[in-house]
């Protein structure tokens, strides 16, 4: 008995090492959904992930851009793609945590209809003004933009990729700290924004790094300010919001993260075997180094269950930005 049980035990350990090794969905090409459209922020991470995570799973990926509706149309799309793991989906803390209570009605429900697989970045937002328009109307600091947004309401005008967005719901707590009257005008992504920032259309942004830095770096952005409570290494100049605790916003401290996603019911095991990829991935050195100069910190989930237990917990601090906004959409 003791050898049939050994030769048993062999056989399963054979069986169980080739499935373990199966790649998704057959190995056909793997789906990225990127919820904004181009040349935003979310891209620019979506497709540093997706070229390191196609060879860490032996399979090609294919980003597609679903952009829409503050990426719920991309995250929908991901809630109806089938459950064996051929589509995953980038997706924002706003989208999992802020969305059920910004619209009405929603399509998909995101704790119920997406998988969590693994966080993949955090970090806050960064304010940038137009450096020309700054120069004219002497915004040389934080302090001075909300005194002039007081002088002359609804003049200043911060674009943002979408109503309900990490921009958005930062924005709309800082109007309500400080009594100042900064107008919201959404994009359908951050990349449209940047753009008529860029030509002086809009005046500011509240938004995550990784496509304004080039910008700052260029000096046609000038940075006055970043979301978190602390200032930033890389940015020691620019204040955070402790720092600005004279204009009443010293409790702030808004981080935006980004996880990666797919559609319930797909297999454990796959799911698992995701995660697994990720934190490779994230473990990089380049990758984490790609990452820091653009404002992103690497912060993966060590399982999915973690990332699940995560979303629940901040679902309520999202609530409550959403609240303060006061946006409300069909």
């Amino acid at each position: 008995m003791p050898g049939r049980r050994s030769i048993l035990t062999a056989g399963a350990v054979l069986l169980a090492v080739p499935a373990m090794a199966q790649p998704i969905a057959g190995g056909r090409p793997l789906r990225l959904i990127v919820p904004f459209p181009p040349g935003g922020a979310v891209d620019i991470l979506g497709r540093l992930i997706a070229e390191r995570l196609g060879p860490t799973l032996g399979q090609t990926i294919v980003v597609e851009n679903r952009g829409g509706a503050g990426g719920n149309i991309g995250a929908d799309a991901l809630a109806k793609s089938a459950p064996d793991g051929s589509t995953i989906g980038l997706i924002s803390a706003t989208t999992l945590c802020a969305a059920p209570f910004l619209y009405r009605s929603m399509a998909f429900d995101p704790q119920k209809d997406l998988a969590p697989i693994s966080n993949v970045t955090t970090g806050p937002v960064l304010c940038v003004v137009n450096a020309e328009t700054a120069a004219k109307r002497g915004w040389g600091d934080f302090a001075a933009l909300v005194a002039w947004s007081k002088a002359h309401p609804d003049q200043v005008t911060m674009g943002s990729s979408g109503t309900g967005t990490t921009s958005h719901l930062t924005i709309a707590a800082v109007n309500q700290a400080t009594g100042a009257r900064i107008t919201h005008v959404p994009y359908r992504g951050g990349g449209p924004a940047i753009s008529d920032l860029l030509a002086g259309t809009i005046d500011m942004m509240f938004d995550v790094m990784p496509a304004l830095m080039p910008h700052v770096e260029a000096g046609r952005f000038k940075p006055l300010a970043v979301s978190s409570a602390e200032r930033l290494p890389f940015l020691p100049d620019v204040p955070g919001m402790r720092d600005l605790a004279g204009l009443g916003l010293g409790d702030i401290d808004i981080q935006s993260w980004n996880a990666v996603m797919t559609s319930a019911g797909t297999p454990a095991h796959v799911v698992a075997q995701l995660n697994d990829a990720i934190r490779k991935v994230a473990a990089d050195p380049a990758f984490v180094e790609r990452l820091r100069p653009l404002g992103y910190r690497v912060l993966v989930s060590d399982s999915p269950e973690v990332l699940a237990a995560r979303i629940r917990a901040e679902t309520p601090r999202w609530k409550r930005l959403v609240e303060i906004s006061g946006a409300r959409l069909d």
